[in-house]
């Protein structure tokens, strides 16, 4: 399944929308969060464990994502504002706001779709 992704790109300090096309993905997702409480994520927002964003390393950042739990339907959207994850083979690295409404937190790793 394609769709449009409209997310915002940061150029010369202002917001430009920018489309982008997404195919359906799947793969390991983790979550983030205790450590990284208030600092500076690459979109210069201030991380918030519970508010629903994703760190993914290549969708543009302000870019909004569906990400859903194949195992049980479970789905939430979030917005792409940080870079990463930088640990194996991992495809997001969801707040832990974000993880917890589509898989139990203390899995800490579940297999998640997004598009």
């Amino acid at each position: 399944m394609l769709r449009l992704i409209f997310s915002a790109s940061l150029a010369l300090g202002a917001l430009a929308p920018v489309a982008v096309e997404a195919k359906s993905s799947c793969g390991l997702a983790s979550w983030y969060g205790p450590g990284f409480e208030g600092r500076r994520t690459a979109s210069g927002q201030r991380f918030d464990s519970q508010a629903l964003t994703t760190a993914h390393r290549t969708l543009p950042l302000g870019s909004r994502i569906l990400v859903t739990n194949p195992a049980n339907g479970k789905s939430v959207k979030v917005v792409v504002n940080d870079r990463g994850p930088w640990h194996g083979d991992r495809r997001l690295d969801l707040s832990h706001g974000a993880f917890s409404r589509v898989a139990e937190a203390s899995q800490g790793v579940a297999r998640l779709c997004f598009s």
